[in-house]
């Protein structure tokens, strides 16, 4: 039977229209709205005597919600939880990287569990394996003109502020290295709202067939895709894990085949793994099996002579790549070490160079969050007090609130007492550097030309390194400009 409302509760009775069953949980009326003639929603209706006659039973494919039984069959062809068919660009595991289970022992201890002898040890492999590497990377802090006005809008918060500060200098930095420019197609993984893409998109102006692709794998809310209304650009977005995207099977990217700019703001640990192999295994190696003719060429195609030298003599033919190259370049600001995976890491090569294997990256991956773990300069003893973490689960997403010192390794662990804050600091620094070095290795092995720098102020953001690459045969900005 229904619940029967209290005398105390307002007028008691439910709002015109609404649901007549008091959730006795809530205190009030259920809100749903009712059918003509009908006192209760169908979530509720089994409760009426005047409904009791038809049964409502768990919906199989997701039991948050009830379906009427003898409607079960109707029900689950339109049930939003329902398995929907896979678009042609979904290809199970296409950038997971090969699964060797040999490598991957069954149950690696935490960190606390360590002895300090295996501790110490960990560390003298790291500091053998980073010899050499240059721990101090340029500052290549940027701004661009079409932030101009939003940085300096009073009714930005803090948070705000660091965030547009980190998108002016990523476009910065896309600008410097010549890709912002017509004739384009931008890739934003781990998308989120898809500011970076917005700012990108501004910043062109009326720059022609430029077309945007934001990967994003959750359902997102905010998102600033409708805002965009310029002729000249297409934005699409597509709910898909990186780990299945093939960029081949987008039908923009196969009948257009314009140069693909590979961007993404603060794209956590493995979700950096994924984008690569997406750009430069998926997809730029097999455009190169195809033999794709030279950019220059279907320019002409597609234009006439007149308008070619009108672009030269404006000085735009800088921004039109001279050989048709599938990836154009790469420009991702890293985060979350921590959240690596060695399956998906595509520095493997490197680190079996070194000698390292699985299980080196993975204490190296969880030692990595020592770097901007959030830990006070403190006393000796203190610094070996456990703390509980939690991960966010952004996945690679935009907005990670990294303004100021946080935890964000997604463990409970003891951080080893024998050594002192900035000792930490140091390890869990040099722990990314060199997950960023296999990265580094990685893109140089398959032609590209990449570095890291600093694009941002560490008080801005602790996760302040950007990794950008371009092919070998592109000119460098140092060279051209």
């Amino acid at each position: 039977m229904a619940a029967s409302a209290p005398t105390s509760h307002g007028t008691g009775f439910p709002a015109e229209g609404r649901c007549g069953y008091y959730v006795e949980k809530k205190k009030r009326f259920c809100r749903m709205v009712v059918a003509a003639g009908k006192r209760f929603c169908g979530e509720h209706a089994g409760a009426a005597e005047e409904e009791n006659a038809r049964k409502r039973i768990l919906c199989p494919l997701d039991p948050k919600h009830t379906v009427y039984e003898d409607q079960l069959a109707k029900h689950l062809k339109k049930c939003n939880s329902r398995e929907k068919p896979k678009p042609d660009f979904f290809i199970q595991d296409i950038n997971a990287g090969l699964k060797d289970e040999t490598e991957i022992p069954e149950q690696l201890v935490p960190i606390s569990f360590l002895s300090e002898e295996q501790m110490e040890n960990l560390i003298k492999k790291l500091r053998k394996a980073s010899e050499g590497l240059n721990s101090t990377l340029k500052d290549q802090i940027l701004s661009h003109p079409a932030l101009h006005d939003a940085l300096n809008d009073p009714k930005n918060g803090d948070s705000a502020t660091k965030h547009l500060k980190q998108q002016a200098s990523i476009l910065g930095n896309i600008e410097k290295l010549k890709l912002l420019g017509p004739r384009r197609c931008f890739v934003e993984f781990g998308a989120g709202k898809g500011k970076l893409s917005h700012w990108v998109d501004i910043a062109l102006k009326d720059a022609e067939k430029v077309h945007f692709i934001l990967v994003e794998k959750v359902t997102t809310r905010f998102k600033v895709d409708g805002k965009h209304r310029k002729k000249n650009s297409v934005f699409e977005r597509l709910q898909i894990d990186i780990q299945h995207l093939c960029l081949n099977k987008i039908p923009l990217l196969s009948k257009e085949k314009l140069p693909v700019v590979g961007i993404g703001k603060h794209l956590c640990g493995v979700a950096t793994d994924l984008a690569l192999r997406c750009l430069v295994e998926t997809y730029a190696a097999s455009c190169e099996e195809r033999n794709e003719e030279p950019l220059a060429k279907r320019v002409k195609n597609d234009k006439t002579e007149k308008e070619i030298n009108t672009l030269a003599k404006e000085g735009n033919e800088k921004n039109i790549p001279e050989k048709w190259t599938p990836v154009a370049g790469i420009v991702i600001a890293l985060c979350c070490h921590h959240r690596c995976d060695w399956r998906h890491y595509v520095g493997k090569e490197y680190f079996r160079a070194l000698g390292l294997g699985a299980v080196e990256f993975h204490y190296f991956q969880r030692m990595s969050s020592w770097a901007t773990c959030g830990m006070q300069k403190t006393s000796l003893e203190a610094s070996n007090i456990s703390t509980k973490r939690k991960d966010k689960q952004n996945d690679g997403s935009e907005e990670h609130d990294d303004g100021g010192y946080r935890i964000t390794d997604d463990s409970t662990e003891s951080l080893p007492g024998f050594l002192t804050v900035e000792e930490k600091k140091k390890i869990g620094h040099l722990c990314k550097l060199l997950i960023d070095q296999g990265r580094i290795n990685y893109l140089q092995q398959k032609g590209f030309n990449p570095d890291l720098q600093y694009y941002t102020e560490p008080l801005v953001s602790l996760e302040n390194v950007l990794l950008t690459a371009l092919p070998n045969h592109s000119s460098s900005p140092e060279t051209t400009a």
